[in-house]
């Protein structure tokens, strides 16, 4: 099969994950069929309507709508050629992964092998040996399996929310990790994507200085361990800039000249060194959780990953105490969150810390109105035990609030006219969490790694 033959592929989970890999592998001219359990989310997709936010990715699936099929039948499975798994692995107690999806995907596909080569790859991210634990599920609930023509490879995904199209389509690099035969195989799936032979969307056009991604070959646990250690290693970037923010706070340097100035190394460079708020999202608390969950398991603790995830989630407790400083006692106070997503451009709440503000902040008895862009109706379905009001654009959220947070770093927020917007709060107090705000007009505004105002908030309007 040469490779600019079109190929039948199921990817099984329409997540993230699953939605994105079934619009590049269809752009890319193969036959897809989207399959998920969830019977509701597949009929939503047959009506051509995408159940999560990402940039141009409902635009691609339209225009590839005639290779793109979807299903709740297991049954295809038969005529494909590359099956992907691109299921959930949420923490379970302890930090280590729940694989129950991913069993319960490997235990649907294995009666439905066929008795010719197929490849199945898992992009979800996964324990290391998880590639061995598949294999297993195969041989034992398969009655056609045979690891002379089954082959199980993992393929890591290494996308961002919000650019996940540009990040597919114009990788960095595609890790395979497996037998030869199984990881020759994928490369000629990916052979339009690795020689960048293919017409760019109109939408994620190639950038100028793009050429190809590297393409990196490895055992099935080293693929496996790549991934975890990959953002265990961007949590951690993030996680330092924050701890030498709140140093910075304390004798008068500024944490964006640090970050400038250090990032220009070229053996750390300048991305992952914003201070602020820190991360959240379904992967870095996630898989760093994993990868010292590993660790337990082996004996081998990773104290340098621990104090990254403690660092990180301590800065949505410094959030509160700026506040405090301020404001002095919280009940009673009226504080606006501007952005409730994890990050912008993306509709995803996953360990977003707009929602442990807002739940501290309900505890400490302030009243929270809350604003975001576009993750506002998914909040209502996945915070309903959370209090707080909606507001329908950032002017009402700030009118006559005492405080102002700003939990995501949204365009949208950059662009308001702030000097005066402060005018219609009680106090013209802003957090501004994710160090977005540059207006010398700006009086009060505290910001992370930066001296802040050095006397509380004075009320503008009693």
């Amino acid at each position: 099969m040469t490779h600019e033959s079109s190929q039948q592929v199921v990817v099984i989970g329409t997540g993230y994950v699953g939605l994105g890999t079934v619009a590049l592998l269809a752009h890319l001219g193969h036959r897809v069929t989207g399959l998920d359990i969830d019977a509701a989310k597949i009929e939503q997709l047959r009506r051509g309507e995408v159940p999560i936010y990402e940039p141009g990715l409902a635009s691609l699936l339209a225009q590839q709508a005639d290779r793109v099929h979807w299903t709740t039948d297991y049954a295809v499975v038969a005529q494909a050629d590359v099956i992907f798994i691109c299921v959930g692995t949420p923490p379970g107690p302890g930090g280590a992964p729940d694989l129950e999806f991913i069993t319960g995907a490997a235990v649907g596909i294995a009666p439905h092998l066929s008795d010719r080569s197929q490849v199945l790859v898992n992009k979800s991210t996964v324990p290391i040996g998880t590639g061995d634990f598949v294999q297993r599920l195969l041989e034992e609930h398969s009655p056609h399996f045979d690891e002379t023509r089954h082959f199980v490879v993992s393929n890591p995904e290494f996308l961002r929310e919000g650019t996940a199209l540009g990040d597919s389509l114009y990788p960095d690099r595609i890790v395979m990790g497996g037998a030869p035969e199984g990881v020759a195989r994928l490369t000629a799936l990916y052979a339009p994507l690795i020689e960048q032979t293919f017409a760019p969307p109109a939408e994620t056009p190639r950038p100028e200085s793009y050429l190809r991604p590297g393409v990196v070959g490895t055992t099935l646990q080293s693929a496996e361990m790549i991934k975890y250690a990959a953002n265990a290693f961007l949590a951690l970037k993030i996680s330092f800039a924050n701890e030498i923010a709140g140093l910075c706070e304390r004798v008068g340097a500024d944490i964006q000249e640090v970050a400038t100035g250090i990032g220009a190394d070229a053996r750390i460079g300048p991305r992952f060194l914003q201070a602020g708020l820190g991360w959240g999202g379904s992967c870095f608390g996630k898989d760093t959780q994993g990868l010292i969950s590993a660790g337990r398991e082996y004996g081998y603790p990773m104290p340098i990953l621990q104090a990254a995830i403690d660092v990180n989630y301590r800065q949505r407790q410094v959030v509160i105490e700026k506040l405090q400083r301020h404001l002095k006692t919280l009940k009673g106070k009226r504080i606006a969150v501007l952005g409730m997503a994890f990050k912008p451009n993306t509709d995803d709440l996953r360990d977003a810390p707009a929602h442990d503000l807002i739940q501290r902040l309900h505890a400490m008895e302030a009243s929270v109105v809350a604003h975001d862009p576009v993750a506002m109706p998914r909040a209502r379905r996945e915070w309903p035990h959370l209090t707080y009001t909606e507001a329908p654009d950032p002017a009402s959220a700030l009118r006559r609030a005492d405080a102002v947070v700003i939990a995501t770093e949204w365009d949208e927020y950059r662009g308001l006219d702030w000097p005066a917007l402060l005018l219609t709060m009680r106090r013209p107090l802003i957090i501004d969490a994710r160090n977005v705000l540059r207006s010398p007009l700006l009086a009060q505004i505290e910001q992370f790694g930066r001296e802040g105002p050095s006397s509380p908030a004075e009320t503008v309007h009693p």
